[in-house]
């Protein structure tokens, strides 16, 4: 597969809005629209297509990783076109390459329906937010969104860790340094620690997914610094449930003690197909940490943290089925789309 078929192929799925395409040796490439994988019309590829495919995006040093590894992951752009977050990888001994489409345009929070008092944690100076969710549920998305509100609105030294980097930054109030793992850094942990000496005063850590990552974001935190970063949890106790359990029994209260003084926020989402067909938008649970939640994260009473959240509407936190619900009731989804996404889809049921 030569360049500039990819370049079609890939401008196809971009002009009907598509977030992902795969390609698979055996198969026609196949995109995701509003959440459903379909067929681009045409031949089934090649094994060579595909290894034709990741030639053209790789250079000669991260051919040889992905050979050596059977995977690699990094951004790209096209010229005049989209960027691109692709992953390639080996699937029965050939070439399979998976392609998120990233906007060129940063949207604003409210574009992307953001809670105004999500909107204005840009303002924290420092603690812990959380943006979690199942994988391609737009966190990252809302992260950049996030990140431009500083740019625009705070005098501020802006690090990013990102593997890789998906949405381009350029300094505008804010100053910007954007690092991608494997390629400015060996890893999120040691690029962490680095960030700790390069007197930034917002860090995002594209994923917390391991106990050395979690750790020296949490002490980040601590030390004065507001750091985004992402999970993939559904839900706010989970998420919290999920930090503690990374650590080993003997620290586990100890962490619970560090995340109930430094936790400010968890958002967590989901993308729901909209009524009318045209996309899909996102539902937000949010949980803002008063006093009363961090008292139940130190005492490890994370179970409890739902019903602080339904109690604490006129602060801003609303949870998942309730914020399903009123989209539903706004008319941007339908009931079986609301009973489908629902945390507890026989309560969804009686609800609507």
């Amino acid at each position: 597969m030569r360049q500039m078929e990819l370049e079609k192929i890939l401008e196809y799925a971009e002009k009907l809005g598509a977030s992902d395409v795969h390609m698979a040796a055996g198969l026609p490439p196949k995109l995701r629209l509003c959440g459903n994988l379909d067929t681009i019309p045409g031949e089934p590829l090649t094994a060579e297509d595909t290894m034709e495919a990741a030639r053209s995006i790789l250079d000669e040093a991260q051919l040889l990783e992905f050979r050596e590894k059977g995977e690699y992951d990094k951004s790209f752009s096209l010229p005049g076109g989209g960027r691109y977050r692709v992953n390639i990888f080996r699937s029965q001994g050939n070439a399979a390459l998976s392609f998120r489409l990233v906007s060129s345009r940063i949207p604003a929070p409210e574009e992307l329906g953001v809670p105004a008092s999500v909107l204005n944690l840009y303002q924290r100076k420092r603690g812990l937010v959380l943006v979690t969710g199942p994988t391609g549920s737009g966190k990252s998305t809302t992260l950049a969104a996030l990140i431009h509100k500083v740019n625009t609105c705070r005098d501020a030294h802006i690090i990013t860790l990102e593997d890789p980097i998906e949405y381009l930054h350029f300094h505008g109030r804010s100053m910007v340094n954007q690092r991608e793992i494997g390629q400015d850094t060996r890893s999120y942990a040691d690029a962490l620690r680095a960030a700790l000496r390069e007197d930034p005063d917002v860090i995002l850590v594209g994923e917390m997914r391991d106990y050395e990552t979690i750790r020296v974001a949490v002490t980040a935190a601590e030390t004065g610094h507001l750091v985004l970063s992402t999970l993939h949890t559904i839900g706010a106790a989970n998420t919290v449930d999920r930090i503690i359990d990374v650590f080993p029994p003997h620290q586990q209260q100890q962490i619970r003690v560090q995340l109930s003084h430094v936790l400010e926020a968890v958002i967590s989402q989901q993308l729901l197909p909209r009524s009318d067909g045209r996309g899909r938008m996102a539902a937000f649970e949010v949980l803002h940490a008063n006093t009363a939640v961090r008292n139940l994260i130190r005492e490890g009473k994370s179970h409890q943290i739902p019903s602080m959240i339904q109690t604490n509407r006129k602060l801003g936190m609303i949870s998942m089925d309730d914020a399903i619900a009123q989209l539903f009731r706004e008319g941007h989804i339908t009931r079986r789309t609301a009973v489908e996404f629902a945390q507890a889809p026989e309560e969804m049921e009686r609800k609507l």
